[in-house]
C-alpha cells in the first residue's frame, strides 16, 4: 500500500477541505493485483466488511477532513462512538498523515446525513476497515496542499519543505497550518492523488495511545444523551405492557396521575404510556400509580420450552449420512441474552408542528431519520437527527427504539422530552440476542475428517435496520422469503470453518417469532464457533490426539496457526493441573483478523459452591490469554481493551449470562438478576498478546475475541468436568433470583427494578 497512490478530492470551501474515496476505486490507476483466490466458503472470499465497504463507495467522497484558520483539523466521522475508542483511532490517522499533534484534532460524530446512503452505519467491526485508508488519504492530501501553498508563497520547490507539529518548515521560514488554510483551499472541487506514509515512518499509528476522551469519562464530564441541555426537555419515562410489544388500550386514571406532584403530561404511545415530569423520580412514582388496560403482545405465552420446541422442529436436515460408526452428532442450545449496555435507551426529542429535532446514540442514524419522519408524518428533511456519544451498545443502538418513542411522546404532548428507559425496560422490552440451536455432524474415516455440517436454527434476528439504506431495510421485510433472505446473507458472509474438514456446509434457518431481537456483539459467531470448537475437541479425542495438535494438522490458515502456536507457548498449554480444573483453547478468524484464546477454569466444588454477594455460584475462569493478529494494530492499547471486553463477554455467555423467557416476557429485570461477568468471576490473570503486524491495513477487531472466548471457556469446562456441555450458559437451568413483577397495577416494593434506571 505504501507504494500506491490514492485518489481524493480538494473540495470547494473557504478553508482547506479534503475528501477521499473508500473501497476499490480509492486506488489511483496501477497494475492489477492477483485475482481473488478460490476458497471453499463465501466468507473467506468476500465477507460482511467487504460488502459494507462496497456499499459505502458511492458516497465516500462526501466525507471530509477540514483545516481551520486556527490550525486545527476537524472531522465529523459518520460512525457512532459507543466506548470502542473509534474517535481516538480516527484522530491518530489524521495526526499521522498531517503531522499534527493529537490535541489539535477534533473528531465529532456526524448528524444523520441521508446523502451518505449506506456510508453511515456502525457495525460488523467495520469502522476501522472502512475508513482507515480514506481518512489517511484525505489527511495526506491536506498536508500536500499546505506544503504547496507554502512553496508558492515563498517561491521555493515543495520538495524542500517539511512538516511537523502543525507547521510547514523550510528555507529558514515557518508557517502554521492555520495561516495557510485559506491559500490551500480550492474554489472548485478537484481530483488529487497522494502517496501515504510507509509504515516505517509512522510516529503515531501503531503506538499505544490513551483514549482522547478517557479523562472526561472518568471525571464525569463526558457528555451522553441525557447530559444534553435542550430547553424545556423534561424527564420522561414509559409505563410498559406485561408482554413484549403489547399496546395500551385504555388509561384508567390519566387525570389522577397527571395531578401528581411534578407531572406535566401523560400520553399513550405505540407500546406504552409516556409520563413527563420535573424529575425522573416523579416519573417513576407516576408509572407505579398508572392503571392501564393492555392489548396483547406479539409473543404472549411463549417460554423457553415452547421456543426450543419450535426451533428443533425447524432444523434443516443433514446431507451426509453417518459412515458406519465414524461420525459425531452433537446439538447445542443457546438461551436468549441481552445486549445490556451500561447506558439504557435514551433520547431527547423536540417535535414542533413543521419540524423535529432528535438527540440519541444511533448507529444507523439515516434509517432512524427516515422512520421517525414517517412516524411523525413529516418529510425526512424536516427531521434533524444528532448522534450522541453512547455508553456501550453491543449492537443495541443499531435500533432507534428510544428515539422513536421520544419523538412520538413529544409530538403527542406538544413539548420537548428527555426520555430514559429504566433498566427493567432495557432487559424486558429492549433488543435481545435470540434463543438458537446449533446441530453439528462430523464424519471421519482413515484419519481424516471427510465432512463437517452445521445447521444453525434461530429465532429470527431482525435486520430491518439494513445497512443504513432503504433498499436493504425493505428487503428484510419482503413477503417472499422475508427476513430470512437477508439473515442468510449475513450468516454466509460472516461464518466459515477454519479447518480442512472435507465437505463443509454451515446453514441457517429461522423461525418467525416476533421477539424484539437484534445483532448482539458478533451476531451468530459466538454460538456457531462454540458448537464447532466443542466438536473439534471431541474429534481430537476420537483421533487420540491433543486438541492443539489436532487443530494444527487441520487448520487452513497460517495466521491462525501462528496465533495458536503463540498461545500454546505463552499460555503453557498442557501443564499439569489439579483434578476439576483444566485448560481450554479455541480459534476464530473473522473480519480479516485471527485470534486464539487459551483459558484455565476451576470447577472444583469449593469454587463452584463458594458464596458471593450476588448469590450466584459456579465455575471460575482463573487465567485467560488472548493472542490476536489484527493485520495492522492502529492503537495497540485500544485493541487490548477490545480483546479484554470480548473475553468477558465470552465468559458471561458461557457461564452466567442469559434471559429466561416466561409468558412472553424475560424474567430478568435488573443487574441484580442478569449475571454478566462480575468481579468474582473475572480472571485474576488476563494477558493480551498482539502479534507483529501481518498487513498494511487493520482488520475488524471490536467483536473478534467474543466467539473464541466463549468457545475456549466451554472447551475448558468440558475437560474439567469430563462431559461436553450442550446447553448455554452453564447455569441457565437454575433461577437464583425472585423475578420482578411485570407492569404493576399497585405500588410495588422499592426493589422493583425501576430504581435500577441508569
Amino acid at each position: 500500500m505504501a507504494r500506491r497512490r490514492f485518489l481524493g478530492f480538494v473540495l470547494a470551501a473557504p478553508t482547506l477541505a479534503v475528501a477521499a474515496q473508500v473501497g476499490g476505486a480509492e486506488l489511483a490507476p496501477s497494475k492489477a493485483d492477483a485475482a481473488i483466490p478460490s476458497l471453499p466458503q463465501p466468507e473467506d472470499i468476500f465477507d460482511l466488511g467487504d460488502l459494507q465497504n462496497l456499499a459505502a463507495l458511492p458516497t465516500s467522497g462526501l466525507i471530509s477532513v477540514q483545516i481551520g484558520a486556527d490550525g486545527r483539523a476537524a472531522f465529523a466521522v459518520p460512525r457512532a462512538e459507543v466506548g470502542q475508542g473509534m474517535t481516538t483511532a480516527v484522530a491518530m490517522m489524521i495526526a499521522e498523515e498531517l503531522d499534527l499533534p493529537l490535541d489539535k484534532i477534533d473528531v465529532t460524530l456526524a448528524d444523520a446525513r441521508p446523502e451518505l446512503l449506506m456510508n453511515q452505519l456502525t457495525g460488523g467491526s467495520n469502522s476501522m476497515r472502512s475508513i482507515y485508508t480514506p481518512v489517511r488519504t484525505a489527511s495526506a492530501i491536506a498536508r500536500q496542499r499546505l506544503i504547496a501553498a507554502a512553496a508558492a508563497k515563498w517561491g521555493v520547490p515543495a520538495s524542500q519543505l517539511t512538516t511537523s507539529g502543525g507547521v510547514v518548515r523550510g528555507s529558514g521560514r515557518t508557517a502554521s497550518y492555520g495561516s495557510l488554510a485559506k491559500a490551500a483551499a480550492s474554489a472548485t472541487t478537484i481530483s488529487v492523488a497522494a502517496t501515504l506514509k510507509p509504515r516505517s515512518q509512522f510516529k503515531v499509528l501503531g503506538t499505544p495511545q490513551n483514549r482522547l476522551d478517557a479523562h472526561a469519562a472518568v471525571t464525569g464530564t463526558k457528555q451522553f444523551t441525557l447530559d444534553m441541555d435542550v430547553p424545556n426537555a423534561l424527564p420522561t419515562m414509559v409505563a410498559r405492557p406485561p408482554t413484549i410489544n403489547g399496546t395500551p388500550r385504555a388509561i384508567l386514571n390519566a387525570a389522577e396521575v397527571k395531578a401528581m406532584s411534578g407531572i406535566t403530561d401523560v400520553a399513550a404511545i405505540s407500546h406504552g404510556v409516556a409520563v413527563r415530569g420535573r424529575t425522573f423520580g416523579q416519573c417513576i412514582d407516576a408509572i407505579r400509580a398508572l392503571k392501564v388496560t393492555w392489548g396483547a403482545g406479539t409473543v404472549d405465552g411463549e417460554s423457553d420450552a415452547t421456543v426450543l420446541k419450535k426451533l428443533k422442529a425447524a432444523q434443516l436436515p443433514m446431507a451426509v449420512p453417518g459412515l458406519l460408526n465414524q461420525y459425531i452428532d452433537a446439538e447445542f442450545t443457546f438461551a436468549a441474552a441481552s445486549n445490556s449496555p451500561l447506558e439504557t435507551g435514551a433520547a431527547i426529542a423536540d417535535v414542533r408542528a413543521d419540524r423535529a429535532e432528535i438527540w440519541s446514540c444511533l448507529k444507523v442514524p439515516i434509517v432512524a431519520q427516515e422512520e421517525i419522519a414517517k412516524l411523525l408524518g413529516m418529510p425526512q428533511d424536516a427531521v434533524k437527527v444528532h448522534v450522541t456519544q453512547g455508553g456501550g451498545s453491543f449492537g443495541r443502538h443499531l435500533f432507534h427504539d428510544a428515539a422513536a418513542e421520544a419523538a412520538e411522546a413529544s409530538q403527542k404532548m406538544g413539548k420537548p422530552v428527555k426520555l430514559m428507559w429504566s433498566r427493567t425496560d432495557d432487559f424486558r422490552q429492549g433488543r435481545i440476542h435470540p434463543m438458537c440451536v446449533s446441530r453439528v455432524r462430523a464424519t471421519y474415516l482413515l484419519g481424516n475428517v471427510v465432512s463437517f455440517e452445521q445447521r444453525h436454527t434461530s429465532v429470527q434476528t431482525e435486520f430491518s435496520h439494513g445497512l443504513g439504506e432503504m433498499i436493504t431495510a425493505t428487503a428484510a421485510k419482503l413477503p417472499i422469503a422475508g427476513n430470512l433472505s437477508f439473515a442468510e446473507s449475513i450468516f454466509l458472509l460472516s461464518q466459515s470453518s477454519p479447518y480442512n474438514f472435507g465437505v463443509t456446509t454451515q446453514l441457517l434457518n429461522e423461525i418467525p417469532l416476533k421477539f424484539n431481537t437484534g445483532s448482539m456483539r458478533n451476531i451468530y459467531s459466538p454460538n456457531v464457533v462454540t458448537a464447532e470448537e466443542l466438536v473439534v475437541d471431541q474429534l481430537a479425542k476420537k483421533f487420540g490426539k491433543d486438541p492443539v495438535v489436532f487443530r494444527r494438522e487441520f487448520l487452513k490458515d497460517d495466521r491462525l496457526r501462528a496465533v495458536l502456536d503463540k498461545a500454546v507457548q505463552v499460555g503453557n498449554w498442557g501443564r499439569a493441573m489439579p483434578a476439576g480444573t483444566a485448560q481450554g483453547i479455541a480459534l476464530h478468524a473473522e473480519y480479516r483478523g485471527a485470534v486464539a484464546v487459551l483459558v484455565e477454569i476451576d470447577c472444583r466444588p469449593e469454587t463452584v459452591n463458594r458464596k458471593v454477594r450476588d448469590g450466584v455460584t459456579g465455575p471460575r475462569v482463573t487465567k485467560a490469554l488472548v493472542v490476536v493478529d489484527p493485520g495492522f494494530a492502529i492503537n495497540p492499547r485500544g485493541l487490548e481493551a477490545q480483546m479484554i471486553g470480548g473475553l468477558n463477554d465470552g465468559i458471561a455467555m458461557c457461564l452466567t449470562s442469559s434471559l429466561h423467557i416466561k409468558d412472553g416476557l424475560p424474567l430478568e429485570g435488573s443487574w441484580d438478576n442478569y449475571f454478566y461477568t462480575r468481579e468474582w468471576n473475572t480472571p485474576p490473570e488476563t494477558q493480551v498478546v498482539v502479534m507483529p503486524n501481518t498487513s498494511s491495513s487493520p482488520s475488524g477487531a471490536g467483536e473478534l475475541a467474543v466467539a473464541p472466548s466463549f468457545a475456549a471457556v466451554a472447551c475448558a469446562y468440558a475437560r474439567a468436568v469430563g462431559k461436553m456441555p450442550t446447553s448455554f450458559p452453564i447455569n441457565h437451568g437454575t433461577i437464583s433470583f425472585e423475578p420482578l413483577p411485570p407492569q404493576p397495577s399497585t405500588p410495588p416494593s422499592p426493589t422493583d427494578g425501576l430504581d435500577h434506571a441508569y
